[in-house]
């Protein structure tokens, strides 16, 4: 098989911006790089979002982590990665006055289109506003070369006056994310291919059961699919449908595992 060319020059980048690449809101967002657009080493990743209703492009660990936090956070109502610097003449510009090489394509020398990891949108009580954010561990900010390109990034926000601030791994708590991912296949009923009145039921029975001991939660939901004659599994759905969209309200700071018992703090009509 062919190895797919990721090279990039001003044709490249002329075909994204016409493609609508880093343009839109929402479902209609497009990022400036797709997964298949870099070198992978493992650790690249598509998700489809909660918030969005479209298929995320994460391109390390770190940044599908912040991504978790952020489709939990009940204030954010937009989430936007790889955004682009454009135009491109403005990162060029702030490179020059600051005496800093811009990044540039290996190859062809190009100076590439520098961008955010991700651009968010937080509903507040006269609006909305919006913010910018570059996932980086701590590791990678001891390079001065990492410190040079993130200063573009904060002098290019800064002439936008809007928000720009670095995340690292110690501003992520892995707890919640690792819950989210958990729970984040079991949104939408329409995915799990169940009807409300049927949640309802199995609902109904859980609770009973979780309410009443201090039994392992897959004991329970294992008990739950043997008494109503449910695929295995499916009651273990059910409470990850009911957690994911907060019906039943857990402590998101604590691990969330099926083999102990399931706290559940309270219930939403």
């Amino acid at each position: 098989m062919a190895k797919r060319n990721r090279t990039v020059d001003d044709t490249v980048i002329s075909k994204r911006i016409d493609s609508g690449r880093g343009q839109g809101k929402g479902s209609s967002y497009k990022p400036w790089l797709l997964i298949q657009d870099v070198p992978s080493i493992g650790l690249a990743t598509r998700i489809k979002g909660w918030k969005t209703n479209r298929v995320h492009h994460f391109l390390s660990n770190l940044e599908l982590n912040y991504f978790y936090i952020l489709e939990w956070s009940s204030v954010i109502t937009d989430i936007r990665e790889q955004y682009p610097l454009l135009p491109r003449e403005e990162t060029l510009a702030i490179a020059s006055n600051c005496g800093i090489r811009h990044p540039q394509e290996p190859k062809t020398q190009i100076p590439i289109v520098i961008t955010c990891d991700f651009f968010i949108t937080i509903a507040e009580n006269i609006g909305e506003t919006e913010v910018a954010r570059t996932v980086k561990s701590s590791k990678e900010l001891q390079s001065k070369r990492t410190r040079e390109k993130l200063e573009i990034e904060r002098l290019y926000w800064s002439q936008r006056e809007i928000d720009w601030g670095i995340v690292t791994e110690q501003e992520i708590p892995l707890i919640i994310a690792k819950n989210v991912e958990w729970l984040h296949p079991f949104k939408n009923l329409e995915d799990l291919e169940f009807s409300q009145d049927f949640v309802d039921r199995i609902s109904k029975f859980l609770i009973q059961e979780i309410a009443k001991s201090q039994t392992p939660l897959v004991k329970i939901t294992n008990f739950c699919d043997d008494q109503l004659g449910l695929l295995s599994g499916t009651s273990l759905s059910v409470v990850r449908y009911l957690i994911a969209n907060r019906a039943w309200l857990v402590d998101m700071n604590q691990p969330i595992q099926p083999d102990k018992p399931l706290m559940v703090k309270s219930l939403v009509n």
